[in-house]
């Protein structure tokens, strides 16, 4: 990590009182550079305390020599500074209250007092319940008996327990980064940023999560209690794992397809490993993908305060990356599904699946965090075709058994002609 310095002193100067203004930052300018050895696009994210509106700033710059290039030379008067800093910026004008969900208004319409629990748990924000959740429906479904819907009791107990897990790891998170929210724009406004709610209450409140899912989890057998339990500790270290490798998303994929192993030992009683891992391996590669792409919206924030990602290690050559990613995923599904004896309806799901990637990754803007941000959102629906894809496929399966009774029938009727 190479701190920059700059030729022209008015351009930085010009550019540190826009920033400021704007965003109401009191600290230097300071850019660090991360990505390629020779050129790379400096993308700098913030927010303002009112409307959060993120602002992209784009700059060329020479990694050898430290200086910024400039397409023409900047007029020394304030004015003319200010129309001439808009040739390197590009506002988004996103809000993130443009759109208000029901779980948002849901948030804003609880009483005062726990609005900063329902935060801290990500209550406004569902998607990541999402994702925790569909590996284990995925699982579930495909242990299904042939011709079977998937448990809804099984499905019911996963959903809450997704909710809930999502939330004391949302905790676990914010109580290791505590120190670092408050330098990252999109995070500044975190309970345990803001003080509203104080380290001792956050713990308080993470051990009634973690019991809640204990008692969701001695609702499962033993194989699945112990399995479950195990997944604890890869919940603890992954917000640790940012601060020492670059493969932090490696460690969110085994924990948030943890569930690919646990539903099907929920149904089963134990795991079929021959079809288990390569769902478990498609849902790591999903993971390391979407996170990868929501990592990208605080790249310059993470370089700045020394945080690693993905996103940072892949630089420029992320869709190279994600495409391998896809690969894999899509490879893991059709494995999955072949030693699990699914039928067409399941691989037309992944043939969209497949689509969906294709067209994510190909119009993925990675130095657009709104583009970013609706890339990993979307990643939901892929969940739910699957989801989808796996119970269509398993209700026209034909079980062992009425393959055998329709085999001994035809049997019967060929000796019934011969007489």
């Amino acid at each position: 990590m190479s701190k920059v310095c700059y030729d022209g002193a008015e351009l930085k100067l010009m550019m540190m009182r826009w920033y400021q203004q704007l965003f109401k930052y009191d600290k230097c300018l300071r850019f660090y550079m991360q990505f390629n050895k020779k050129k790379s696009v400096i993308h700098l994210c913030s927010s303002n305390d009112t409307i959060h509106t993120i602002s992209c700033i784009y700059n060329k710059y020479n990694y050898e020599n430290g200086k910024i290039e400039t397409q023409e030379k900047l007029n020394k008067s304030e004015t003319n500074k200010r129309n001439k800093i808009t040739e390197f910026v590009k506002i988004a004008n996103i809000q993130l209250n443009q759109k208000t969900t029901f779980s948002k208004k849901l948030v804003d319409n609880s009483p005062s007092l726990i609005q900063p629990y329902l935060r801290l748990i990500r209550l406004d924000k569902p998607i990541g319940s999402w994702l925790l959740f569909w590996p284990c429906g995925w699982s579930i479904a495909m242990a299904a008996a042939p011709g079977a819907l998937p448990d809804f009791q099984l499905l019911s107990l996963f959903g809450i327990g997704a909710f809930v897990m999502r939330g004391a790891g949302c905790i676990i998170n914010d109580m290791w980064d505590q120190d670092i929210d408050g330098m990252v724009a999109r995070t500044k406004d975190r309970p345990l940023v803001t003080r509203e709610i104080s380290p001792l209450q956050s713990l308080i409140f993470l051990g009634s999560q973690l019991t809640l899912g204990l008692l969701i989890l001695l609702q499962l057998n033993l194989y699945s209690i112990i399995l479950g339990a195990s997944s604890l500790v890869l919940v603890i270290i992954y917000p640790v794992m940012k601060r020492i490798t670059y493969w932090p998303q490696l460690i969110l994929g085994m924990t948030f397809n943890w569930g690919a192993l646990l539903g099907w030992s929920a149904v089963q009683g134990s795991c079929n490993w021959s079809v288990c891992l390569p769902l478990y391996t498609a849902g790591i590669c999903w993971t390391l993908l979407y996170d990868t792409i929501y990592a990208h919206q605080d790249k310059m924030d993470d370089v700045i305060i020394g945080i690693k990602s993905t996103a940072l290690k892949f630089g420029d050559k992320s869709k190279i990356y994600l495409s391998g990613f896809s690969t894999v995923m899509i490879t893991g599904l059709i494995a999955s599904g072949i030693l699990a004896a699914q039928t067409w309806p399941y691989y037309t799901a992944v043939g969209l699946v497949g689509t969906h990637l294709v067209n994510q990754i190909y119009s993925l803007n990675i130095n657009n965090p709104a583009d970013c941000a609706k890339k990993f959102i979307s990643n939901h629906r892929i969940g739910m075709i699957l989801f989808t894809g796996i119970i269509l496929g398993n209700l026209i399966k034909v079980s062992k058994k009425d393959t055998d009774i329709v085999q001994e029938s035809e049997k019967k009727s060929i000796l019934i002609k011969q007489e």
